[in-house]
């Protein structure tokens, strides 16, 4: 019985050994990592101070070494291999717990010790070995309290028309040298701006300052859209241009013979605001009629719908549309008349 008891004591000794044995030896035979696509990022939690790095809100770290235990840096590989597409580490830059407090410039930041002192360095229980760059130009201006009007504007930056803003002034930290008119922004989605003409909206107005960074207001505001108007308007214009679209083997061999031209080329009517009309009269052809190769073998008149050559900016922004009526879209007739000089080149 005892020395069943000192024969287990032997062998938890032995397991225990062993395991420590590869425990330190694991610790011991240290690994080195070169790690490429990781970035510092400005932490923009301190709103009276506006920090750059390199004249942006972040900067690349072409390389980082790092250097631990087999195990940690396995384990850092693996995840870096299955993230190609994400950074594989982004550091945020607090300048307070940096001891950069005083507005200036800092053009010599050391990046290896902002990285080691990095939790997420330390919880990986790996050292920064080396780093490039070693420096960075890190730049604290600092920012005033102003009263500044809130505007609204769609996601393209076109100003809105709005029926009310409540609070209409907010005040935010901004550069000194802001202009006093220079409103804080609301931008709108096409779906808040739905709801802002039924009921109203909440947002938070901010600014963009020049390296892209944005500063919310810790006010948030209600904002109230009019009913839309009707912006477009009816025009008939009457200056029409044709264009016949053949393709490179048409060209020089075809000519086409429109049968009723006086309805190619006859009035259009469109809905559109005054700018899009006037974009429109100047478009080198109104309407285009698109002429395909299979239409060499057709031995009756063709039929074919015109294309309105409106202005695409417009029509993108819902400021230009055909009226469609009987007549509209204007249907071409014509055939294609094989040219002679196709025949004897």
């Amino acid at each position: 019985m005892i020395f069943d008891k000192i024969k287990v004591s032997k062998i938890a000794i032995v397991v225990f050994l062993t395991v420590l044995i590869w425990v330190w030896a694991d610790l011991a035979l240290d690994e080195t990592l070169p790690v490429s696509g990781a970035m510092i990022i400005v932490d923009e939690s301190t709103p009276s101070r506006w920090v750059t790095i390199g004249g942006r809100a972040s900067a690349p770290i072409e390389n980082i070494v790092l250097k631990g235990p087999v195990s940690k840096i396995s384990d850092v590989r693996r995840k870096t291999r299955d993230r190609p597409n994400s950074p594989s580490f982004e550091f945020f830059l607090d300048v307070e717990q940096e001891g950069i407090i005083e507005p200036n410039e800092y053009p010599s930041f050391d990046v290896r010790d902002f990285l080691r002192k990095s939790d997420q360095i330390r919880r990986l229980g790996l050292t920064v070995e080396s780093c490039k760059p070693a420096n960075l130009n890190v730049k604290v201006v600092g920012l005033f309290e102003k009263s500044l009007p809130v505007q609204c504007y769609d996601i393209s930056g076109n100003p809105l028309k709005h029926e009310s803003i409540d609070p209409a002034i907010v005040s935010m930290f901004v550069p000194e040298a802001w202009g006093r008119n220079e409103p804080a922004r609301v931008t709108l989605t096409a779906r808040e701006i739905e709801q802002a003409r039924a009921t109203s909206v909440n947002a938070t107005p901010y600014i963009e300052l020049p390296d892209g960074q944005r500063r919310r207001s810790r006010t948030a505001v209600n904002v109230r859209i009019p009913p839309e108007e009707d912006r477009l308007k009816s025009y008939n214009i009457t200056t029409a241009t044709p264009s016949f679209l053949l393709g490179a083997n048409l060209q020089g061999k075809y000519k086409v013979e429109v049968s009723n031209m006086n309805a190619v080329m006859g009035a259009i009517q469109i809905r559109a605001t005054e700018q899009a009309k006037l974009a429109y009269e100047q478009m080198d052809y109104q309407v285009v009629l698109q002429i395909v190769d299979e239409d060499v073998k057709a031995t009756d008149t063709i039929r074919r719908e015109l294309i309105y050559n409106f202005p695409p900016e417009y029509v993108r922004k819902g400021e230009i549309e055909l009226v469609v009526t009987p007549d509209q879209p204007a249907e071409a007739q014509f055939k294609l008349v094989r040219l002679p000089s196709a025949d004897n080149p």
